[in-house]
């Protein structure tokens, strides 16, 4: 099985590429060649390629250079070798000069370089596809500095450039000093010109392809940092940055990520404090109000259904997000704990209230915003407190103006109460209360349904119908677990008696 950071297809493409160039330009651009006809120079540089590729293909595709990712090295070093012999063979059999010889080496070193190199990037770029969405935030290896190699690779483009061209400008004039005539005709320049022209043509494409990929796997890794840290931005806390290497870019992404560790520590324990603040709260309502236990559990439910399904629209993308609609039903909870502030008489009545006693419930809402106002005070201002005391003081306001405290109207009411007056009542509705039998789904809907418009938002009613279903599951749900605890309890009792 190959590795899997050997690409056979492009391996093959850049070698033939560095074979044709290669011939190219000593069958048909260098003037100095005269011994050898294009087609034997074809023939031995095709030859010396493909034994190449063989090479390359057959037995080294697993070397632990291509298994780190070092491919220009073991390129560089492969054509190297390959190059002594071609040199050899010009200088025994057609008497080639040293600088000649040397240009050979030299010039099919380069190649072997520049192919490497593309292939290197090339496997990173695929690496890092592979890799992107992979939980691996660990360092690991020695740290390779982005700027040190991308200035090494820099100066050995520009070092090899200048002695390539070098070599080449003290070869044509050794040519020309032995055969004046070309120099004296003018074929001789237009030779030296051509042969200097595909030579910057060719290394230019390999430097433009080189730094394209270089960039490319650049703007990738950034990018994909980047997206991550929108991700955090927008509350999604447990998003880390990918490492993909270990230089610059992913060290600063490993103490992001250490930062982001201890902030989520650090937010994972106002959460448990939040949640402790909020049981402690809604148990304290639960002891004035045999109810309040599991109303909480199912209005916090069907907000939370409510405000899931709108925020699919755009009028409420923005406000109900993921982090939004979760501090919504952690905070719900609470819209009723200012019935603590309720005398038993009143709040555990079991007929209708007179006038005068429905003004003091009345108070409840206002009750619970000013204990989380105190809290507040006390505390800092946070999302939490200002929501509970949002859905503490409005969840008893009706749309057409006529709820209380305040008697808000239409979307000056804030969402969160609105959601929260439905849920309420639903709940209300389907449960027994000591002052009421419970009412079946349909009529608890056909209120709701009455009330559209006056009680109730229009858009929030029609999300109740959309999710109807979903109300009725979560009721099912909670009766379920009351049976099962109400069966526990009578068989603890049986057993001690």
């Amino acid at each position: 099985m190959l590795n899997s950071n050997y690409d056979a297809p492009l391996t093959f493409e850049l070698y033939l590429i560095a074979g044709v160039v290669f011939a190219f330009y000593g069958g048909r651009v260098c003037p100095f060649l005269e011994s050898l006809s294009p087609w034997e120079i074809f023939l031995h540089v095709g030859t010396t390629f493909s034994l190449l590729f063989l090479t390359r293909h057959v037995f080294l595709h697993s070397h632990d250079l291509i298994k780190n990712q070092n491919h220009a090295k073991l390129d560089t070093i492969l054509f190297f070798l390959a190059s002594l012999p071609l040199a050899l063979f010009y200088n025994l059999d057609y008497d080639f000069a040293f600088e000649s010889n040397l240009k050979v080496v030299l010039g099919m070193t380069l190649f072997g370089f520049l192919s490497g190199l593309i292939l290197q990037l090339s496997c990173k770029i695929k690496h890092f596809h592979a890799t992107e969405n992979q939980h691996d935030f660990q360092l690991s290896g020695e740290r390779q500095s982005i700027v040190k190699q991308m200035t090494i690779m820099v100066c050995m483009l520009i070092v090899t450039l200048t002695v390539l061209l070098c070599m080449v400008a003290m070869k044509d004039i050794f040519w020309l000093e032995r055969n004046p005539e070309h120099l004296l005709n003018g074929t001789g320049a237009i030779s030296v010109l051509k042969e200097f022209f595909y030579i910057s043509i060719t290394l230019g494409c390999y430097v433009v392809t080189i730094l394209a990929l270089w960039a490319k796997l650049i703007r990738k890794v950034l990018l994909s940092q980047e997206r991550s840290l929108l991700e955090v931005t927008e509350g999604n806390i447990t998003k880390r940055l990918p490492i993909f290497e270990h230089n610059e870019l992913g060290s600063m992404a490993s103490l992001t990520n250490t930062m982001l560790d201890s902030l989520q520590s650090s937010q994972n324990e106002v959460k448990t404090t939040r949640d402790v603040a909020i049981v402690s709260l809604s148990a304290l309502a639960e002891s004035r109000d045999n109810e309040t236990g599991a109303h909480i559990l199912r209005t916090q439910e069907y907000v939370r259904a409510l405000a899931t399904y709108l925020s699919q629209f755009d009028k409420h993308k923005a406000l109900l997000t993921p982090s939004y609609i979760e501090l919504l039903y952690k905070s719900a909870p609470l819209h009723d704990v200012g019935k603590v502030g309720i005398p038993d008489n009143i709040l555990l009545k079991p007929g209708k209230l007179t006038a005068e006693e429905f003004n003091v419930m009345k108070r409840h809402p206002e009750i619970g915003a000013n204990a989380l106002s105190v809290a507040e005070k006390h505390l800092g201002s946070n999302s939490f407190l200002q929501l509970a005391k949002e859905i503490s003081l409005t969840h008893h306001e009706k749309w057409d103006g006529s709820g209380y405290p305040r008697a808000l109207k239409g979307e000056g009411i804030p969402i969160s109460g609105r959601l929260m007056a439905i849920a309420d009542v639903y709940d209300a509705l389907i449960c027994e209360r000591v002052y009421k039998k419970a009412f079946p789904h349909e009529q608890a809907k056909a209120i709701i349904l009455e009330g559209c418009g006056s009680h109730f938002d229009p858009e929030i009613v029609n999300a109740f119908l959309a999710i109807e279903q979903e109300f009725i599951d979560i009721a099912d749900k909670y009766r379920r677990i009351e049976r099962e605890e109400n069966a526990k309890v009578e068989q603890e009792l049986s057993v001690q008696n």
